[in-house]
């Protein structure tokens, strides 16, 4: 078990006062069996009031509502949480989907719906054909775990990682064209060519801790931002993490707050403001993850 704490700050800075229009705060972890939640704090400035609501996907979603103008709006949230993850995941894959292709049970397909189905589109088979070199071709099957470690491995090996604070995520035909992106960007990658094999994935925005943070040896990249990742259905072993930013499988070091089909659906942050658009300065956000050391009481 390892504690973690997690602070978020986001500000807005706009030239003048604006009306602020509702805003979507995704910022509680998803508590779960390797996830629980101990403590959560949401301030905002200027003063708003909060509901929340359980999206489609059983994330749970803040929605922050402001009555006068402001130049400035600043979010800052506080989480305390113990993680569970696998410190060296197994794979307990039913044996029908240890190779791939496989399909899925006539049962789980309505369930699993379009995350099965590509959602960006590839004309000129671009991501299919990249994602046929993890592939075996001699006997038309390729071992299921293998082929998701090694893709996750190769887009953090083969690509050059940037960090992109303009919103919106690159066309996974735009990451292959560039050979780099940011998490969100491998993420999104990572799930078009599983999909493009027949495998379930889906988005996955959250924290990361850094071991670095509290003076360890660490050589983990996205941290210091809210970070995205992806998750893949299989059957017996349900959603498994995937983290192609670090080249590493499970869930060690990650925190995840929302899922979605596709990246816009899982945005720490959306609103909207009236005014026109040269009022808006910029955005700073600031995120850290830090352990906390778990001590027992004795009697």
């Amino acid at each position: 078990m390892q504690r973690l704490t997690v602070s978020h700050k986001t500000v807005y800075r706009y030239s003048r006062p604006v009306m602020l229009g509702e805003h979507r705060l995704m910022y509680r972890p998803r508590d779960s069996h390797d996830l629980r939640l101990l403590d959560a704090t949401i301030l905002i400035k200027p003063q708003a009031s909060l509901r929340y609501v359980h999206d489609v996907f059983g994330n749970s979603v803040a929605i922050a509502e402001f009555e006068g103008p402001a130049d400035c709006l600043e979010i800052t949230s506080h989480v305390v949480l113990d993680r569970y993850p696998m410190m060296a995941p197994r794979f307990p894959i039913e044996a029908f989907a240890t190779v791939i292709p496989f399909s899925y049970p006539a049962s789980e397909i309505p369930d699993l719906g379009r995350t099965i189905e590509r959602h960006y589109p590839d004309p000129e088979r671009k991501v299919t054909e990249w994602t046929r070199q993890f592939l075996s071709i001699s006997n038309g099957s390729t071992e299921t775990e293998a082929f998701l470690r090694t893709l996750t491995r190769c887009i953090n090996q083969d690509f050059t990682y940037q960090e992109r604070n303009e919103p919106g995520v690159q066309s996974p035909t735009e990451t292959l064209k560039l050979g780099s992106g940011s998490c969100r960007d491998y993420a999104l990658l990572m799930m078009e060519a599983v999909r493009s094999v027949g495998l379930a994935a889906r988005f996955v925005s959250g924290y990361l801790y850094d071991p670095a943070i509290d003076g360890k040896a660490s050589e983990t990249v996205g941290a210091g931002a809210t970070h995205a990742w992806v998750q893949v259905y299989l059957p017996g072993a349900g959603w498994l993490d995937f983290d192609p930013t670090n080249g590493c499988a499970g869930g060690q070091n990650l925190v995840p707050v929302a899922v979605a089909r596709e990246p816009d659906q899982a945005m720490p942050v959306s609103g909207t403001f009236a005014g026109g658009a040269s009022d808006f300065i910029e955005m700073t956000v600031e995120v850290a993850v830090r352990s906390m050391t778990v001590v027992d009481n004795v009697a």
